[in-house]
Protein backbone atom coordinates (compact mmCIF):
# COMPACT_ATOMS: atom_id res chain seq x y z
CA UNK A 1 0.00 0.00 0.00
CA UNK A 2 1.12 3.55 -1.46
CA UNK A 3 1.48 5.78 1.80
CA UNK A 4 2.54 9.36 3.09
CA UNK A 5 3.07 9.38 7.22
CA UNK A 6 3.65 12.74 8.58
CA UNK A 7 4.87 13.27 12.06
CA UNK A 8 6.03 15.58 14.67
CA UNK A 9 3.67 17.69 15.15
CA UNK A 10 2.36 18.90 18.64
CA UNK A 11 2.03 21.93 21.09
CA UNK A 12 4.89 24.51 21.04
CA UNK A 13 5.34 28.30 22.20
CA UNK A 14 5.40 31.26 20.01
CA UNK A 15 8.77 31.48 19.04
CA UNK A 16 9.64 27.63 19.57
CA UNK A 17 10.65 24.74 16.70
CA UNK A 18 9.33 21.95 15.62
CA UNK A 19 10.56 19.33 12.62
CA UNK A 20 7.82 17.69 10.86
CA UNK A 21 8.70 14.35 9.07
CA UNK A 22 7.12 13.42 5.51
CA UNK A 23 7.99 9.33 5.42
CA UNK A 24 7.27 6.78 2.61
CA UNK A 25 6.10 3.38 2.76
CA UNK A 26 5.44 1.46 -0.29
CA UNK A 27 7.24 3.32 -2.92
CA UNK A 28 10.44 4.92 -3.23
CA UNK A 29 10.38 8.83 -3.06
CA UNK A 30 13.38 8.99 -5.17
CA UNK A 31 11.31 10.42 -8.45
CA UNK A 32 9.14 13.12 -6.42
CA UNK A 33 8.58 15.86 -5.57
CA UNK A 34 7.22 17.07 -2.40
CA UNK A 35 5.03 19.76 -1.18
CA UNK A 36 3.82 20.70 2.23
CA UNK A 37 0.48 21.85 2.72
CA UNK A 38 -1.18 23.49 6.05
CA UNK A 39 -4.78 24.17 6.70
CA UNK A 40 -6.07 26.13 9.84
CA UNK A 41 -9.48 25.88 10.87
CA UNK A 42 -12.08 28.19 9.25
CA UNK A 43 -9.29 28.31 5.69
CA UNK A 44 -8.55 26.69 2.77
CA UNK A 45 -5.44 24.67 2.73
CA UNK A 46 -2.28 26.27 1.30
CA UNK A 47 0.81 25.39 0.39
CA UNK A 48 4.00 25.94 2.21
CA UNK A 49 6.69 24.75 0.70
CA UNK A 50 8.21 22.21 -2.05
CA UNK A 51 11.26 20.80 -2.94
CA UNK A 52 12.51 19.06 -6.46
CA UNK A 53 13.51 15.47 -6.92
CA UNK A 54 17.42 16.67 -6.20
CA UNK A 55 16.52 18.37 -3.78
CA UNK A 56 18.51 21.60 -5.29
CA UNK A 57 15.11 23.37 -5.83
CA UNK A 58 12.78 24.54 -3.20
CA UNK A 59 9.99 27.25 -2.58
CA UNK A 60 8.40 28.99 0.35
CA UNK A 61 5.35 30.82 0.80
CA UNK A 62 5.80 34.42 1.84
CA UNK A 63 4.72 34.01 5.15
CA UNK A 64 7.39 31.49 6.37
CA UNK A 65 10.25 32.16 4.17
CA UNK A 66 13.47 32.76 6.64
CA UNK A 67 11.46 30.30 9.16
CA UNK A 68 11.13 27.25 7.80
CA UNK A 69 13.25 24.97 6.12
CA UNK A 70 12.47 22.13 3.74
CA UNK A 71 14.75 19.24 3.43
CA UNK A 72 15.12 15.60 2.32
CA UNK A 73 16.77 12.49 2.40
CA UNK A 74 16.09 10.22 -0.11
CA UNK A 75 18.21 7.27 1.71
CA UNK A 76 16.02 7.42 4.58
CA UNK A 77 12.82 7.81 2.06
CA UNK A 78 11.75 10.87 4.29
CA UNK A 79 11.05 14.46 3.94
CA UNK A 80 11.39 17.31 6.51
CA UNK A 81 9.96 20.58 7.55
CA UNK A 82 12.16 22.78 10.01
CA UNK A 83 9.91 25.22 11.50
CA UNK A 84 11.57 27.73 13.48
CA UNK A 85 10.19 31.21 15.25
CA UNK A 86 6.77 29.74 15.48
CA UNK A 87 4.05 32.20 15.43
CA UNK A 88 0.27 31.75 16.41
CA UNK A 89 -0.83 31.92 12.89
CA UNK A 90 1.28 28.85 11.93
CA UNK A 91 -0.95 26.56 13.79
CA UNK A 92 -2.87 24.35 11.54
CA UNK A 93 -2.87 20.82 10.36
CA UNK A 94 0.07 20.18 7.99
CA UNK A 95 -0.32 17.74 5.25
CA UNK A 96 2.61 16.56 2.85
CA UNK A 97 1.98 15.60 -0.91
CA UNK A 98 4.23 13.71 -3.56
CA UNK A 99 4.20 14.35 -7.14
CA UNK A 100 5.82 11.42 -9.38
CA UNK A 101 8.76 13.89 -12.02
CA UNK A 102 9.35 12.29 -14.86
CA UNK A 103 11.45 14.49 -16.71
CA UNK A 104 13.56 17.32 -14.60
CA UNK A 105 14.80 16.66 -11.05
CA UNK A 106 14.99 20.27 -10.44
CA UNK A 107 11.21 20.62 -11.15
CA UNK A 108 9.35 22.68 -8.44
CA UNK A 109 5.23 21.77 -8.51
CA UNK A 110 3.06 24.59 -8.06
CA UNK A 111 1.10 25.00 -5.05
CA UNK A 112 -2.43 23.21 -6.93
CA UNK A 113 -3.16 20.59 -4.56
CA UNK A 114 -4.36 18.74 -7.72
CA UNK A 115 -1.05 18.65 -8.95
CA UNK A 116 0.13 15.91 -6.57
CA UNK A 117 -0.78 12.31 -6.15
CA UNK A 118 -0.43 11.04 -2.79
CA UNK A 119 -1.12 12.41 0.27
CA UNK A 120 -0.64 12.26 3.87
CA UNK A 121 -2.93 12.43 6.80
CA UNK A 122 -1.73 15.12 8.34
CA UNK A 123 0.02 16.39 11.83
CA UNK A 124 -1.42 18.79 14.39
CA UNK A 125 0.69 21.79 14.94
CA UNK A 126 -0.35 23.95 17.24
CA UNK A 127 1.52 27.20 18.58
CA UNK A 128 0.10 28.45 21.76
CA UNK A 129 1.58 29.89 24.83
Amino acid sequence: QLQLVESGGGLVQPGGSLRLSCAASGFSLDYYAIGWFRQAPGKEREGVSCISVSGGSTNYADSVKGRFTISRHNSRNTVYLQMNSLKPEDTAVYYCAAKRVYYSDSYLPGPAEYEYDYWGQGTQVTVSS
